[in-house]
């Protein structure tokens, strides 16, 4: 098989976890989102440090967190990601799975515009008319909802923030992944506790109740695991194309399996964004494919 195909087997099971979650989170409506927040760090903590002791990489992950600089970048990504979890969690267990699918579907304009406004990147005008039909497909859906649709903007806003600050970290995603929990790890144990000794924690109560909360850390760990891998195989253009299953697989889990309702305002307002994703992933993949044309030419032309 070539690197590819593996490639893109890698990415499709990371984006088909991801997009799938809802249901694993569905069967845990009866656990409190915080609750729920708590034990998928605990149990992501063991997973990923786990995985680092058996790759003999533990020295990067103390390497990690010996600098002021890493502990203050990785103490922000963690506050972002776990608002992510936290509000994806909620929103899930609400009934509001559309809402965060649309939020993922917005995640890469936002890092986009994050990027044109922080890293003062700059856009084609093709882009930029992108960026702008996404806005006011958010507008319209605003005027339909009668309030901005908060839960898909703190979603995309949380994860494009987070991954700007990871892009000043030069660990992997696993090591960095494995200090945010390990930062997060201390607050979430404490409440755990407080909360057992109240007698109000559900971890223990039943079996199968105990068994979905552990597997909460392999459902973190796996697809990031898959991810890191499909990255490595794979040109950035076809990894930030195959994200979009995520949000269509989450779309899909909303309307069919849990059978949320789709107002005429909110099926304009993914038509807007969706094709606002077709226009920019259409014009970055034409500078990707120039730009490698341009690279096979210059090496063509050197002289030897």
């Amino acid at each position: 098989m070539t690197d590819s195909k593996a490639g893109i087997l890698l990415m499709i099971g990371a984006c088909s976890i991801w997009g799938l979650s809802p249901i694993y989170y569905k069967l845990l409506v009866h656990v409190p989102p915080l609750e729920l927040l708590a034990h998928r760090t605990l149990w992501s903590l063991v997973v990923f440090a786990g995985l680092l002791a058996v790759q003999g990489r533990l020295g990067q992950l103390r390497k990690a967190l010996s600098t002021g600089r890493n502990v203050a970048i990785l103490s922000f990504a963690a506050v972002m990601i776990s608002a992510n979890w936290f509000l994806f969690i909620f929103s899930v267990q609400a009934g509001h799975v559309t809402e965060t699918s649309l939020g993922y579907y917005m995640f890469p304009l936002v890092s986009v515009l994050l990027g044109v406004i922080v890293m003062k990147e700059r856009l084609a005008l093709l882009q930029w008319a992108a960026v702008l039909l996404a806005a006011v497909g958010v507008v319209q859906l605003t005027w339909g909802l009668g309030a901005a649709p908060w839960i898909s903007l703190v979603l995309a806003s949380s994860f494009g923030l987070y991954g700007l600050v990871k892009r000043r970290l030069s660990t992997g995603p696993v090591v960095s992944v494995t200090g945010e929990v390990a930062l997060l790890a201390g607050p979430a144990a404490l409440y755990l506790l407080w909360l057992h000794t109240h007698g109000a924690g559900v971890f223990g109560a039943d079996v199968s109740t105990s068994g979905l909360l552990v597997f909460s850390g392999l459902l973190t760990a796996l697809p990031l695991v898959l991810f890191s891998a499909a990255a490595q195989k794979l040109s950035m253009a076809t990894v930030g194309l195959m994200q979009y299953l995520n949000p269509t697989l989450q779309f899909f889990c909303a309307v069919v399996l849990f059978g949320e309702a789709l107002p005429g305002y909110h099926v304009i307002a993914f038509g807007m964004i969706w094709l606002a994703l077709a226009l920019y992933s259409g014009t970055s993949l034409a500078q990707d494919r120039a730009r490698r044309k341009r690279l096979a030419t210059s090496v063509a032309e050197a002289p030897l």
